[in-house]
C-alpha cells in the first residue's frame, strides 16, 4: 500500500486538520490489509472533479485499490467500522441521491481496467475501473466487438449495468443482455462470482447493480470480426429549424434496421455566436453506401451540413466527446418515450431557444436516442430488472450547462419544463426514466413494476443497507 508524499505531508501536520485523524486512522487500520499497488490518500489532495457538482460526494478519504480482493477488504473495513462509502469510475453518475460528506470514503476503481479477450475472442473480462474507451482500445486489437454505451469517457461497467443502450443493439440487445458473470463485493465484504445460476442477484444486478455490490469485473459476450468488420458508417447532419416537425414525425416512423441507431440533437454552434441547431446523429454497421440508402428519408430533407463518413470502431461515438467536460455547471432531466410528437418538440425548441439566449448557456443541448430495440425485447422484459425493455421506445434528455451558479434556478426550472413537456404526450401509462439518465425521479419511474422484487432481494443480500448512494432500494 503507498502512501503519497502528500499526504505523509498532511499527517505531520494533523493537528491543523482534525479530518486527518480520520485519514491516519484508515492507513494504519486499512492500509496493511491492502495490496502493495492501493493507494490511500487524503480527498483535498486529489479533489477530483465530478460531471454534475450538485450533490457530489466530498470525503475525507480516497482509496484506490489495485485488485479486486483489495475492493472486498475496503468494503469489509467500511462496514466493521460504520463508514460510508462510494465506489466510482469516470465521476459522471448524476444521480441527486449520492450523499458521501466529510464522514465518508470514495473508493476509486481506476486501476482495474482491465479488459482481457479469450483465445477465441468471444468472451471478454472488463474490470470495474474500464472505460469505454479503454475497452474500444483494447477491441480494436483483438478485432472483436462488444456492446458499450455511446460516450468515451465514462466508466464501461457502470453504464453496462443500468441497461447499457449502445451502437449494437439491434444485433446482440442491451449490454445486459451480453453479461456471462459478474465478480461482485457484497456487504459481507467477500468477493462473489455470480452467474445465471444466481437467479435473483444475476437478474438485480443487471439493471439495478449498484444497490447489492461493487461490481469488480464482468464477463461479457464480444463477437470476433474481421478488421474490415470494425468500420461503420456515422456521422451528422444538421437542418434548418423549420425541418424540426417533419423530422420528428420521420423518427417516430422510421423502422430502424437492426444496423441502424439515430440521435436528435438541439445544439448550438458555439462561441461566440451559439447559434441554435438541429441536428442527426447517424449510425449504420455497414457501408457508406448502404447507410445512406437506410437513412434516404432524411437526406430527402435537405440537411444543410453532412458529416458522414465510414467510422473505424475506435472511434464511432468519438462525437459524444463534446459532453465529456467537467467544466461548468449541469442539470439533467430525462424522459422515457412511447412516442414521438412533433407538436411537442415544437415548444421543446422554442424553450431551448430561449434558454441558450441567456449569457453562458451556450452548451446547453438537448438529446434524443432511437434504436431498433427487436433483439432487446427478444430476451423478455422478466429477464433483467431494467424496468422499460418493452414499453419505452425513445429517450429524451435535456441538459443546461452553463457557467454561472446564480443560473442554477433558471437551469432547473428550464430542465424540468422540458421533461414535464415530453411526458405530457409520452405515450405512456407512467413516467419512466433510464436509470442512467435519472437525476431526481421516484424509485417507481427508475424502476418500475421492479420495485417490490428489487427491495425484497435487497433485504435479503444487503440487509444493513452498506450499498446506498443510488438510487437506494
Amino acid at each position: 500500500m503507498r502512501i503519497p508524499f502528500t499526504l505523509a505531508l498532511l499527517l505531520s501536520i494533523v493537528g491543523y486538520h482534525p479530518w486527518a485523524l480520520y485519514l491516519a486512522e484508515v492507513c494504519e487500520e486499512l492500509g496493511p490489509q491492502l495490496s502493495k499497488s492501493a493507494v490511500i490518500s487524503a480527498w483535498d489532495a486529489i479533489k477530483y472533479e465530478r460531471w454534475i457538482k450538485s450533490s457530489a460526494p466530498t470525503p475525507s478519504v480516497v482509496v484506490t485499490p489495485a485488485t479486486e480482493q483489495d475492493v472486498a477488504a475496503i468494503v469489509a473495513y467500511c462496514t466493521s467500522n460504520n463508514i460510508s462509502f462510494l465506489a466510482q469510475n469516470g465521476g459522471h453518475g448524476w444521480s441527486q441521491t449520492l450523499h458521501l460528506d466529510e464522514d465518508g470514503l470514495l473508493i476509486d476503481l481506476k486501476q482495474l481496467d482491465e479488459v482481457t479477450f479469450s483465445k477465441n475472442r468471444r468472451e471478454v473480462i472488463v474490470g470495474g475501473g474500464a472505460s469505454v474507451a479503454q475497452v474500444l482500445e483494447a477491441s480494436v486489437k483483438d478485432n472483436a466487438l462488444l456492446q458499450t454505451n455511446n460516450c468515451n469517457c465514462i466508466g464501461a461497467l457502470g453504464a453496462l449495468l443500468g441497461g447499457g443502450y449502445g451502437s449494437l443493439m439491434g444485433s446482440v440487445g442491451f449490454g445486459i443482455d451480453n453479461i456471462l458473470s459478474l465478480n461482485l463485493v457484497m456487504a459481507d465484504g467477500c468477493l462473489h462470482t455470480i452467474t445465471p445460476k444466481d437467479i435473483d442477484l444475476f437478474w438485480a444486478l443487471r439493471g439495478a447493480g449498484p444497490n447489492f455490490g461493487i461490481v469488480t469485473s464482468a464477463k461479457i459476450k464480444s463477437y470476433p470480426v474481421s478488421a474490415s468488420g470494425q468500420a461503420a458508417w456515422t456521422g451528422q447532419l444538421v437542418f434548418s429549424a423549420d425541418k424540426l416537425e417533419v423530422l420528428v414525425d420521420t423518427i417516430d416512423r422510421i423502422t430502424l434496421e437492426p444496423e441502424m441507431s439515430v440521435f436528435m440533437y438541439f445544439m448550438t454552434s458555439g462561441e461566440p455566436d451559439n447559434t441554435p441547431m438541429v441536428a442527426l446523429m447517424l449510425y449504420y454497421y455497414g457501408t457508406e453506401e448502404k447507410g445512406r440508402a437506410a437513412f434516404s428519408c432524411f437526406f430527402d430533407l435537405g440537411p444543410t451540413n453532412d458529416t458522414t463518413m465510414a467510422t473505424e470502431y475506435a472511434h464511432w461515438v468519438d462525437a459524444s466527446s463534446m459532453a465529456c467536460s467537467k467544466s461548468g455547471f449541469r442539470v439533467p432531466y430525462s424522459a422515457g418515450l412511447g412516442r414521438m410528437v412533433s407538436s411537442t418538440w415544437k415548444e421543446a425548441w422554442d424553450e431551448y431557444v430561449s434558454f441558450v439566449s441567456l449569457e453562458g448557456t451556450g452548451q446547453s443541448l438537448v438529446l434524443l436516442e432511437a434504436y431498433p430495440l427487436d433483439k432487446a425485447r427478444f430476451f423478455g422484459q422478466d429477464s433483467s430488472a431494467y424496468a422499460w425493455r418493452t414499453k419505452v421506445n425513445f429517450n429524451a434528455m435535456a441538459i443546461a450547462w452553463y457557467m454561472d451558479d446564480s443560473l442554477d434556478s433558471d437551469a432547473r426550472n428550464w430542465a424540468s419544463r422540458m421533461r414535464d413537456l415530453w411526458r405530457s404526450t409520452d405515450g405512456l401509462d407512467s413516467p419512466a426514466v433510464y436509470i442512467n439518465f435519472a437525476f431526481d425521479e421516484d424509485l417507481s419511474v427508475v424502476y418500475g413494476d421492479n420495485v417490490g422484487r428489487l427491495k425484497a432481494i435487497k433485504a435479503k443480500y444487503d440487509p444493513d443497507n452498506v450499498f446506498n448512494q443510488w438510487f437506494n432500494l
